[in-house]
Protein backbone atom coordinates (compact mmCIF):
# COMPACT_ATOMS: atom_id res chain seq x y z
CA UNK A 1 0.00 0.00 0.00
CA UNK A 2 1.35 3.29 -1.18
CA UNK A 3 1.04 6.05 1.27
CA UNK A 4 1.68 10.00 0.30
CA UNK A 5 3.37 11.85 2.09
CA UNK A 6 2.29 15.35 2.99
CA UNK A 7 4.06 18.70 2.69
CA UNK A 8 3.27 22.13 5.02
CA UNK A 9 2.51 24.58 2.01
CA UNK A 10 1.57 27.44 4.35
CA UNK A 11 0.19 28.52 7.44
CA UNK A 12 -2.61 30.74 7.56
CA UNK A 13 -4.86 32.76 10.21
CA UNK A 14 -8.74 31.72 9.85
CA UNK A 15 -10.96 30.04 8.16
CA UNK A 16 -12.29 32.08 5.17
CA UNK A 17 -8.81 32.23 3.90
CA UNK A 18 -7.69 28.85 4.28
CA UNK A 19 -10.97 27.56 2.37
CA UNK A 20 -11.00 29.64 -0.16
CA UNK A 21 -7.11 28.70 -0.98
CA UNK A 22 -8.45 25.03 -0.63
CA UNK A 23 -10.81 25.57 -3.15
CA UNK A 24 -8.27 27.23 -5.02
CA UNK A 25 -5.96 24.38 -4.82
CA UNK A 26 -8.60 21.69 -5.84
CA UNK A 27 -9.44 23.62 -8.75
CA UNK A 28 -6.20 22.68 -9.86
CA UNK A 29 -6.13 19.24 -8.93
CA UNK A 30 -4.04 19.66 -5.84
CA UNK A 31 -5.58 17.74 -3.41
CA UNK A 32 -5.02 19.62 -0.12
CA UNK A 33 -5.49 18.80 3.91
CA UNK A 34 -6.49 21.62 6.33
CA UNK A 35 -4.93 21.21 9.40
CA UNK A 36 -6.67 22.65 12.59
CA UNK A 37 -5.57 23.41 16.60
CA UNK A 38 -8.09 23.43 19.04
CA UNK A 39 -11.10 20.37 19.17
CA UNK A 40 -13.97 23.33 19.27
CA UNK A 41 -12.40 24.82 16.85
CA UNK A 42 -15.41 24.37 14.30
CA UNK A 43 -18.16 24.77 17.46
CA UNK A 44 -16.78 28.41 18.54
CA UNK A 45 -14.49 29.39 15.32
CA UNK A 46 -11.74 32.22 16.04
CA UNK A 47 -10.16 34.19 14.17
CA UNK A 48 -7.02 35.48 15.40
CA UNK A 49 -4.41 33.92 18.02
CA UNK A 50 -3.04 30.79 17.82
CA UNK A 51 -6.44 28.55 17.79
CA UNK A 52 -6.99 30.42 14.37
CA UNK A 53 -3.66 29.04 12.94
CA UNK A 54 -4.76 26.31 9.66
CA UNK A 55 -1.50 24.69 8.37
CA UNK A 56 -2.29 24.20 4.92
CA UNK A 57 -0.57 20.78 3.64
CA UNK A 58 -0.14 19.17 -0.09
CA UNK A 59 1.40 16.00 -1.61
CA UNK A 60 4.72 16.19 -1.43
CA UNK A 61 4.58 15.19 -5.32
CA UNK A 62 2.30 18.44 -5.94
CA UNK A 63 4.29 20.92 -3.46
CA UNK A 64 6.03 22.90 -6.27
CA UNK A 65 2.74 23.33 -8.37
CA UNK A 66 0.96 24.34 -5.43
CA UNK A 67 3.56 26.72 -5.01
CA UNK A 68 3.07 28.32 -8.05
CA UNK A 69 -0.34 28.78 -7.61
CA UNK A 70 -0.42 30.42 -3.98
CA UNK A 71 2.84 32.77 -5.69
CA UNK A 72 0.36 33.49 -8.45
CA UNK A 73 -3.06 34.00 -5.85
CA UNK A 74 -0.85 36.35 -3.81
CA UNK A 75 0.38 38.57 -6.92
CA UNK A 76 -3.15 38.83 -7.66
CA UNK A 77 -2.71 37.19 -10.89
CA UNK A 78 -6.38 35.26 -10.17
CA UNK A 79 -8.29 38.35 -9.40
CA UNK A 80 -11.41 38.78 -12.06
CA UNK A 81 -10.71 35.48 -13.50
CA UNK A 82 -14.27 33.33 -14.54
CA UNK A 83 -13.97 29.76 -13.09
CA UNK A 84 -16.67 27.67 -14.17
CA UNK A 85 -19.68 27.48 -11.47
CA UNK A 86 -22.10 25.49 -13.37
CA UNK A 87 -20.95 22.27 -11.24
CA UNK A 88 -21.87 23.47 -7.96
CA UNK A 89 -25.96 23.20 -7.41
CA UNK A 90 -27.12 26.74 -7.45
CA UNK A 91 -24.57 28.79 -8.72
CA UNK A 92 -25.79 29.13 -12.52
CA UNK A 93 -27.89 32.28 -12.81
CA UNK A 94 -29.70 31.06 -15.45
CA UNK A 95 -30.90 28.59 -13.49
CA UNK A 96 -31.94 30.78 -10.54
CA UNK A 97 -34.46 32.51 -12.90
CA UNK A 98 -38.31 31.60 -12.10
CA UNK A 99 -39.95 33.20 -15.71
CA UNK A 100 -43.51 31.57 -14.44
CA UNK A 101 -43.29 34.01 -11.50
Amino acid sequence: MHTENWELLDVIYGDLQSELLRGLLEAQDIPVILSQEGAGHNVYPVLVGPLARVEILVPVSDLSQAKEVLKKYHAGEYEGENFPNEKIQGTNPENDLDETS
